[in-house]
């Protein structure tokens, strides 16, 4: 268990890497931005080209970004809990095959941005329910049958968004393809999500002791007290709900909720009551980096976020196989 002193250390110097990282994408762009002009725009004394620039367009993106990293870090490192599975990721359920087909439906119906939203964040529940039905079946509940539920639901939707952009017109097929990748592009009020945030971590840190119990077995934690069964509910709620609000904020981005976890539990250790902000600053910090790059490297035009993500997650992923093949784990 790391000692307070040192977790409050690492968790301060994660709070430093989001806020470089959000001064940077205020920054950095197709128009730089000195910082001294960043702060005379985020403090109102800036009213020209730049103060409009960070206010109303990387300011709401970045923080947007910010919660959207922050959310999936932390449903992967509750969902690698309840599986007990360091594979898991907030995808692997399904969610984000739901939210893609109500995304990807909105879309083809020709529905505005508040629309496509909507229809995403009712297909993410959707899928849930439908996960957590089945899964949950006659009452019984394990690791593998969740699991492999989830599995099955989003291979259903997999096909259902191959179906849809194999019929789409040519003209919404862009738009589809960038919101299946990932995209922050849109993100201009960040405040629904950032809610989400807050709630969904204040939510999950009271559990902490349970969750480290949890880690170490369903029976030792039934026999140090824990109600497994109305924990796992719990877990898979609050990592469900977490998930489509990411992904309707973003779409789909990938290896955030696989990669964070395990390099910040490389870090602190296995103690969920550092674990969980530590990877939501960790997130959303690796989130914003990404989003930056993605509009930087070829702007004026824009890549979707997912890709850079996935260029950065592979690479790093392939890492931690090797080294836990060459300790032994």
């Amino acid at each position: 268990m790391p000692t307070r002193r040192r977790a409050l250390l690492i968790l301060a110097a994660l709070a430093g890497l989001a806020l470089l990282s959000i001064a940077l994408a205020l920054m950095v762009g197709s128009v730089s931005i000195p910082f001294n002009e960043v702060l005379a725009s985020l403090f109102g004394s800036e009213s020209g080209l730049s103060g409009d620039v960070v206010r109303s367009l990387r300011l709401p993106r970045a923080l947007a970004g910010f919660a959207c990293g922050g959310l999936l870090a932390l449903a992967g490192a509750l969902l690698q809990v309840l599986l007990r599975n360091p594979l898991a990721d907030p995808y692997v359920l399904g969610i984000s095959g739901g939210a893609g087909v109500g995304a990807l439906l909105a879309i083809l119906f020709g529905f505005g941005l508040v629309g496509v939203n909507g229809s995403a964040f009712i297909g993410a529940l959707a899928a849930m329910l439908v996960v957590f039905g089945l899964a949950h079946g006659d009452g019984s509940w394990t690791q593998t049958r969740l699991l492999l539920t989830g599995v099955i639901v989003a291979a259903g939707c997999g096909a259902a968004v191959a179906l849809m952009l194999s019929i789409a017109p040519d003209n919404k097929l862009r738009g589809m393809l960038f919101w299946l990748m990932g995209d922050l592009s849109q993100s201009n009020d960040p405040r629904l999500v950032l809610g989400v945030l807050t709630a969904v971590l204040l939510v999950s840190l009271p559990f902490s002791r349970e969750l480290n119990l949890l880690t170490r077995g369903t029976d030792m934690a039934q026999t140090l007290g824990v109600h497994v069964t109305r924990l796992r509910r719990g877990v898979y709620l609050v990592a469900s709900l977490a998930t489509a609000a990411a992904v309707t904020q973003a779409g789909s981005i990938g290896f955030i909720g696989l990669i964070v976890p395990h390099l910040v539990r490389l870090a602190v250790g296995n103690d969920q009551r550092l674990l969980l902000p530590a990877s939501v600053l960790a997130g959303g910090s690796l989130l914003v980096i990404a989003d930056t790059l993605a509009r930087s490297i070829v702007a004026p035009q824009q890549l979707p976020v997912g890709v850079l993500t996935a260029l950065i997650g592979v690479p790093v992923f392939l890492f931690l196989l090797t080294r836990d093949a060459q300790t032994g784990r």
